[in-house]
């Protein structure tokens, strides 16, 4: 879901960029996992001047003063997936094979690349392919309704 940055002030609170767009993983009561232990969000609110990344200012429960905040420092934030039938999530998307709609392999996804106009599939040969062109991803096959010439170098 996101990253623990660095800590800010001396109260525990903490920076975190967030990866997901899902508004409800930054509200009060939102649950993380770091690997080692779960923790609470028990307050939270967006950083106006943050370079274009989508940071928030968060507390934590049980995290009152900057030592504790700086042992959250780089930690990776993780959540249960949420239930949405019809949802693509990158960790399912990651090493599917992609077909055009005529049944030709393009490739494998290697990464999703967060884009503001749709995000990227990155496939293995270098293409990439918008997000807003997949027509279904089932059990690690990926189809997509791609352009005319968008694959072309």
């Amino acid at each position: 879901m996101g990253r623990v940055v660095r800590p800010h002030g001396l109260k525990g609170q903490v920076i975190v960029e967030m990866w997901t767009n899902r508004p409800e993983r930054t509200r009060d009561g939102a649950v993380f996992s770091t690997g080692d232990r779960q923790i609470e969000v028990l307050a939270s609110s967006p950083m106006s001047e943050s370079g274009g990344r989508d940071r928030w200012l968060m507390t934590f429960a049980g995290v009152t003063d900057r030592q504790g905040a700086e042992r959250l420092r780089d930690a990776v934030l993780q959540a249960p997936p949420l239930d949405e039938p019809g949802a693509l999530w990158v960790d399912e998307l990651i090493g599917a094979e992609v077909f055009d709609a005529q049944g030709s392999r393009l490739g494998l996804v290697e990464a999703v690349e967060p884009n503001p106009a749709s995000d990227l599939l990155v496939l293995d040969g270098g293409h990439l392919v918008p997000l807003r062109f997949v027509v279904s991803a089932v059990d690690g096959v990926v189809t997509v309704d791609i352009p005319a010439g968008l694959l072309e170098t």
